[in-house]
């Protein structure tokens, strides 16, 4: 709906056709035509512009405004309806509609991050919002009721022009009467002027038929030259009046604001009678100029708001293209999540502090950018979900777990125990994580019962570490009495010596286990080096070593057992393998070379094999010594 303050005022300065003339001295001079160059405000023809509601654009800023402040700002406009403008009525429902949506699209977020389910998600009744809505009505409804009065007026206002041509064609009726009826027509041409307002459809008609009636009376009038050169120059004063309030709005910072101030001196202007004809041209000309400069700066207004929307609509389109490219699968963890929705938040927050972009996408890019965050809150609720019940299965897994460890922390089996909650320690570490609420108290759970037995198994082995700490300077003793051989001169004696040592090596007990594998290999250095001081073979090296190795196999109880089935297979192999070499020889015939070298081959192989044979008989001997 036009607003009756705008509409009378684009109507009344309509055309040219409707200009009229406060003092009109010939039959042939106008008012020249009121020209603007074709720029946004030139929508409509000549100096017609387009209803307010169209070009006109909001200028207040109501960003800081809350609810309650547009609503109350509606009220009192809406005492004063056909005063306000379609666009501040707009600006206000749009201001408000953002700050409600986003009321609705906060709620939303919040229930889904919740757990809901986004198309779930149905907003709560607003009392605000019904009361907006009833502000609104009540405005449109006044608003119609003044266009539809407006409308009635412009009709009426139709029909009187129509009798002022009437009245004028009567005026000519009588020529001879023409500077009688200058009175007559001065008041008609006065009337003219007063009705504003009528139907566009009829105005360039109407205009065009009063004005031939004007010009008709006027070629009757018999005027002296002191009343026309009176008029030309009351119309002068009052046309170069309007060219200096026209010239003042090149100053004006609103470009707007200067344009629509400008049609209401184009209607003035308009209205004024001719002046002189040789300065007609000079004056119109100096009119058009300054409207000319005023309406390139409404178009630039527009060409500049339009880049800006641009811009807004490339950096809104950028905000939408980050989000959908958000790789889901590469968030797998909580804080994967929060801090992807952080990034999230922040480009809602860059969102709201973008401008608007073009009209025909600005409601498309918002849908794009909706949709894009709704997808992500609604895999973020699904990630959540499968969390939810995946924690709940984990803390299922680990009550279990504190159960058998619970069951086992009063046994005294330490080594058996001790392995049984080392590998339930492993599962407890490779199962996932629970809900924060119960991984304290979860984990508490299940320590205790694993510090309870640990704790009884320090109490209950501390004697042994004793014992082993007894046996380990036990150790330490014989590779001093190893090394101290080194001097002895007599090498029968040195190897008895040795050999009991070896001995005495076997028969003590564990050691700690930290220092198991550095003492041994100092015994074992020690024994070496005796024996290549004392230059043993080969296999007696072997077979000491040997010895220095039976009391470590029978750590397990079974170890010398198994050992000695193990050499005995071995023995029993190497038997059979000597037996196929003897046989060999026999079918080989000693006559040719490669026969000579062959049989040297097999006789060397047969010689190792008796020697291996040999030394694992006497591996088998010392088992059964120390069995």
């Amino acid at each position: 709906m036009t607003d009756t303050q705008d509409t009378g005022l684009i109507q009344g300065q309509a055309k040219p056709e409707e200009e009229t003339f406060a003092n009109a001295t010939t039959a042939t001079e106008a008012t020249p035509e009121v020209v603007t160059e074709k720029t946004p405000a030139a929508e409509a023809e000549a100096t017609e512009t387009a209803p307010a509601e169209e070009i006109e654009r909001p200028t207040e800023n109501l960003a800081k405004l809350s609810r309650e402040e547009i609503l109350e700002r509606l009220k009192q406009l809406a005492e004063h309806a056909g005063e306000v403008t379609k666009a501040e009525i707009d600006n206000l429902k749009q201001a408000f509609y953002k700050l409600h949506n986003a009321r609705v699209e906060a709620a939303k977020q919040a229930f889904i991050e919740n757990g809901g389910e986004a198309d779930h998600f149905k907003p709560t009744s607003d009392a605000l919002e019904e009361e907006f809505k009833t502000v609104m009505a009540a405005i449109k409804e006044k608003r119609n009721a003044i266009a539809e009065a407006l409308e009635k007026e412009k009709e009426m206002n139709y029909q009187v022009k129509l009798s002022i041509i009437e009245e004028l064609k009567d005026l000519l009726e009588t020529p001879e009467e023409s500077n009688k009826n200058y009175t007559e027509f001065k008041r008609l041409q006065q009337q003219w002027n007063e009705v504003k307002l009528i139907p566009q459809v009829h105005a360039n008609e109407l205009w065009k038929n009063y004005m031939l009636y004007v010009e008709k009376f006027y070629d009757l009038l018999k005027l002296n030259n002191e009343f026309r050169e009176y008029d030309f120059k009351k119309n002068l004063e009052i046309k170069t009046h309007l060219c200096e309030a026209a010239e003042r709005l090149l100053e004006e910072s609103d470009a707007v604001s200067a344009f629509h101030q400008l049609q209401k001196l184009h209607q003035e202007f308009r209205e004024a009678g001719p002046v002189a004809k040789e300065l007609r041209e000079e004056i119109w000309l100096r009119f058009k100029n300054a409207s000319t400069a005023i309406n390139r700066r409404y178009q630039q207004h527009f060409e500049e708001l339009k880049e800006m929307e641009q811009h807004n609509l490339d950096q809104k389109t950028v905000i939408c293209e980050i989000i959908e490219a958000i790789e889901f699968d590469q968030l797998k963890t909580f804080a994967d999540w929060d801090n992807k929705t952080e990034e999230i938040t922040a480009l809602q927050n860059k969102w709201r502090t973008i401008g608007y972009a073009p009209q025909k996408m600005n409601s498309r890019i918002f849908e794009r950018f909706r949709a894009a965050c709704d997808e992500f809150f609604r895999r973020k609720s699904e990630f959540y979900k499968s969390v939810k019940e995946s924690m709940s299965a984990n803390l299922e897994k680990k009550r279990q777990l504190c159960e058998k460890a619970e069951a086992l922390k009063d046994s005294t089996d330490w080594k058996a125990t001790t392995d049984i909650l080392v590998k339930l320690q492993k599962e407890w570490k490779a199962t996932g994580p629970v809900a924060r609420k119960y991984s304290e108290s979860i984990w508490k759970r299940f320590i205790a019962a694993c510090d309870y037995f640990f704790e009884q198994k320090a109490k209950a082995t501390s004697s042994q570490r004793t014992e082993e700490q007894a046996n380990l300077e036990k150790k330490r003793e014989i590779i001093a009495q190893v090394e101290a051989l080194m001097e002895e001169t007599d090498t029968v004696e040195a190897v008895k010596r040795v050999r009991v040592l070896m001995k005495e090596w076997n028969s003590i007990g564990h050691v700690p286990i930290r220092d198991k594998d550095r003492i041994y290999k100092q015994y074992r250095t020690a024994v070496d080096n005796l024996f290549d001081q004392l230059n043993l073979s080969a296999s007696q090296k072997k077979l000491s070593n040997y010895r220095s190795s039976i009391s470590s196999m029978n750590e397990g109880g079974n170890g010398l057992h198994r050992e000695r089935e193990r050499l005995v297979r071995i023995l029993e192999n190497m038997m059979s393998e000597l037996k196929t070499y003897e046989n060999n020889l026999g079918f080989l015939s000693a006559s040719s070379k490669k026969g000579n070298s062959l049989v040297s081959e097999i006789n060397r192989k047969v010689e190792k094999l008796k020697a291996d044979i040999a030394l694992m008989k006497e591996k088998i001997k010392v088992i059964d010594e120390n069995s």
